[in-house]
């Protein structure tokens, strides 16, 4: 995307009629990772990930257009950034390390710490490092993550 202007999400609550487009966008964006940290790919278990705290999902648009997924739990003494999914076509351009800087600030400016988990062999390991995000434990799969403010 480079010589392009950049591009602006903009965000509304997801509802159920999204979870097909979420459904998918899971699939196409973590299968990858998945397989290799040796976790479970199925359908059932996209299905769980996607639907934990659907609550604090939102809906990633590009001119009226679902092309991503950010899901926060907002909770009062902890914030946990459980879901960051772009469409393919919209990684790489930095639209990712924008919404965790907007994520990591707002978590900043509220106090709290922010957490995540991130599959061993997800790259995006190494931009949340680059946000001060310490590993605390890992699991078989994933490391277990944490920034204070």
């Amino acid at each position: 995307m480079s010589g392009t202007p950049p591009v602006v999400l903009a965000r509304r609550p997801a509802t159920r009629e999204d979870i097909p487009f979420l459904l998918a966008l899971r699939q196409r964006t973590m299968n990858g990772h998945v397989v290799a940290s040796g976790a479970e790919v199925s359908d059932a278990h996209h299905m769980a990930r996607l639907m934990h705290r659907f609550e604090c999902a939102e809906v990633l648009l590009h001119e009226g257009e679902p092309v991503g997924l950010l899901k926060v739990s907002r909770d009062p003494h902890e914030w946990v950034l459980i879901q960051i999914q772009l469409a393919p076509r919209y990684q790489g351009g930095g639209i990712g390390t924008g919404l965790l800087a907007e994520v990591v600030a707002e978590a900043e400016r509220a106090g709290v710490d922010l957490t995540l988990s991130v599959l061993k062999a997800n790259p995006a390991r190494a931009l949340y490092a680059r946000f001060g995000f310490l590993v605390e434990r890992e699991s078989e799969f994933s490391y277990e993550m944490r920034r204070k403010p």
